[in-house]
């Protein structure tokens, strides 16, 4: 019966990730729900071994229809690894502590620019070409990845508005490139908790299984409803994401 939980909650969080990102907000606290003993870096581990399927498979789903630059993905990518392997190693020696208080003001700073900037991310525009583009991708990975190695809640939301803001994506070629860069990010992350032991495989296998079940449904819809549909959810996640967040940071268990 909890492998039936957390599969179901996993589908939902493939469908949710392929579209805007976000996905970590069902899945892990449905793990720690089902799994209350658990040591939380098992469930960090095993939820990772899992999403990256879903991630992934949305990536390569929207390269397929989504025209996005090699060399600016290649080096967004690399920054992505290198900067979460940094931050997983930093938040060994120092406390995320000050960060975790501070992210829900960051993330409703970034929502209420999105709803005041109507127009930002409906039309590609790009602002930058060739290796200035792949440059400045680069940088966005690096510092994100760092993030997403160092804490994590919200890297997909944070991926996608850099993209619609500094590189002038609109949000589902924003989008897009974000699975990619998130499938970068997990990777480094899944090394890691695997090398420690902190994954259940046999769990992670059906987790994986629903994720990428719900990633396709996710991304043939994402496609089908463009731009706009995109920016809708990406609104709606960025608000739970405050939610819990604040929770969270303020309101500790």
């Amino acid at each position: 019966m909890d492998l039936v939980v957390v599969a179901v909650a996993s589908g939902l969080a493939g469908f949710v990730d392929a579209v805007v990102g976000g996905g970590g907000l069902v899945l892990v606290p449905a793990l720690f729900a089902t799994y209350p003993n658990a040591v939380p870096a098992t469930l960090f581990g095993t939820n990772k071994g899992g999403a990256i399927w879903g991630t992934a498979w949305a990536a390569v789903q929207f390269a397929r229809r989504v025209t996005l630059a090699r060399l600016t993905m290649a080096w967004g990518m690399a920054g992505a690894l290198a900067g979460s392997f940094g931050g997983a190693y930093v938040v060994t020696l120092v406390s995320a502590g000050p960060l975790k208080r501070a992210l829900p003001f960051v993330l409703l700073a970034i929502l209420l620019y999105t709803v005041a900037k109507k127009q930002l991310g409906r039309e590609h525009t790009p602002r930058h070409v060739g290796s200035a583009e792949a440059r400045v991708a680069g940088v966005i990975g690096l510092a994100i990845g760092f993030y997403d190695g160092f804490f994590g809640p919200g890297t997909g939301s944070f991926f996608v508005f850099l993209f619609v803001r500094v590189l002038g994506y609109d949000f589902l070629h924003a989008s897009a490139a974000a699975k990619m860069l998130n499938t970068a990010t997990n990777l480094a992350a899944l090394i890691l908790f695997a090398a420690t032991g902190h994954v259940w495989w046999h769990v992670a296998a059906v987790l994986a299984v629903a994720n990428v079940a719900g990633s396709l449904m996710g991304t043939r819809l994402a496609l089908a409803r463009g731009a706009g549909f995109v920016r809708i959810v990406f609104i709606v996640v960025v608000s739970a994401l405050i939610l819990k967040t604040a929770y969270d940071g303020f309101f500790p268990h």
